[in-house]
């Protein structure tokens, strides 16, 4: 009873997966576009950060068992250094995100006709926008379809984002292609959720948005897991100082950015001090324009992030679309408490007032609100902190695993 797993690019839900499944003995092959051994002599001569982007592609399974395809992923890479973009936009060029989804997928499709005949394989699992080729060709050889939702469903997710581009138009241009699509690429996305046997979704709010179709399908909702840290690894405990509060995520509205320069707009104490972290979707004189007082900073190595965090007060991330935002429990993880919307997929992590708060989206007063409370019972943050870290060490990636790999093997019985 095996399986073949496909994901162009990976993350840690993916690693988390295909080291489920290899440990149960259940992997076939896991494609990719490009794998490396963290132990190879090149990757230590590699300036930090284009090692530590290396070290990304790593994956725990053994080599002979991973698939790459790497010649558009790499072209994807490197063009955009060259100064060379053409290529690489959405839907269009020969070497877009979008391209690259599609030549792994093919591949696969083409791949499991002769795993089929050497006997064994039993499903295909695949991910949003990567799945359709593979899918079709493993229904026509009686395969099950194990179908990855990472974030919240389409319809869902252009009909809120539109409804922000009309209620925030100056933040619109920073929504990205949720509200860009082709309806061919949407076209694609409800092919691929029909055909599928099995759907794993990560959060109650990406299940709330399954379609009526999917209705009669197999549904596993599988939170991801929290990072492991030290006793002592714990959020900052000062109050002689601002209150310090984190946003991290890319810099647009989909993770509700706007809402939250708004919210430290109507804030009457200011002593409170707005972190933003993240990658820009729009020049820093429009940000600034929008909320001219808080501290900008860059990404960086995921220690670094931790290490950022912990300087931090709460972490506040207002979403208005999101699969599960896997940085509310890294923030967690560190003794934060959280202010969040139900849109993050992190319902489940708020005991209201002992872990943090739920805010309504699209609610500045709301957000503010949280904030003026906390700015008034500051002596409270160190037990939230406490209780948020607790709370999050429930969710392990070990259960995660179990999750989907309990509910993949029902399917296949």
């Amino acid at each position: 009873m095996s399986i073949v797993v496909t994901h162009p690019t990976g993350n840690r839900n993916v690693r988390a997966v295909i080291k489920g499944l290899d440990e149960a003995g259940m992997l076939a092959e896991f494609h990719t576009t490009i794998a490396v051994d963290p132990k190879a002599s090149f990757i230590k001569l590699l300036p930090a950060g284009l090692r530590n982007e290396w070290l990304r592609r790593t994956y725990p399974v053994s080599s002979k068992k991973i698939i790459t395809h790497p010649i558009l992923e790499l072209a994807r890479m490197l063009l955009p250094k060259l100064g060379i973009r053409q290529p690489v936009t959405n839907e269009q060029g020969w070497a877009s995100v979008d391209t690259v989804y599609h030549n792994i997928d093919n591949s696969v499709a083409k791949r499991i006709r002769h795993l089929v005949s050497i006997g064994g394989l039993k499903a295909v699992y695949a991910y949003e926008d990567g799945a359709l080729a593979t899918f079709k060709k493993a229904k026509q050889l009686g395969l099950k379809c194990i179908y990855d939702l990472p974030i919240a469903y389409w319809q869902t997710s252009r009909k809120l984002l539109a409804e922000e581009a009309a209620r925030l138009p100056n933040w619109a241009p920073t929504l990205g292609g949720g509200i860009a699509d082709s309806q061919a690429k949407l076209d694609r996305k409800t092919s691929e959720i029909e055909l599928a046997d099995t759907i794993i979704c990560p959060s109650q709010f990406v299940m709330d948005s399954l379609p009526d179709s999917a209705m009669t399908k197999k549904v596993i909702m599988s939170p991801f897991g929290s990072p492991q840290v030290s006793e002592n690894a714990v959020g900052s405990t000062k109050t002689d100082r601002p209150l310090r509060v984190l946003f991290a995520g890319s810099m647009g509205q989909r993770k509700g950015l706007g809402d939250l320069l708004a919210a430290f707009k109507l804030l009457k104490n200011n002593n409170a001090e707005l972190v933003v972290m993240g990658s820009q979707l729009a020049s820093m004189a429009f940000y600034k324009s929008e909320f001219n007082a808080f501290t900008y900073e860059p990404g960086r190595q995921h220690e670094k992030v931790l290490e950022l965090m912990r300087s931090c007060d709460v972490l506040c991330l207002p979403s208005i679309v999101e699969g599960r935002a896997l940085v509310m429990q890294e923030a967690m993880s560190q003794g934060l408490p959280l202010i969040i919307t139900p849109n993050t997929g992190g319902a489940d992590l708020i005991i209201e007032g002992s872990t943090g708060f739920l805010v309504p989206i699209r609610s500045p007063e709301a957000i503010a609100g949280k904030i003026s409370w906390l700015l008034d019972n500051r002596e409270c943050i160190p037990e939230m902190g406490k209780m948020a870290r607790e709370h999050a060490h429930t969710y392990t990636w070990h259960k995660y695993q179990y999750d989907i790999i309990s509910g993949i093997k029902n399917l296949l019985n």
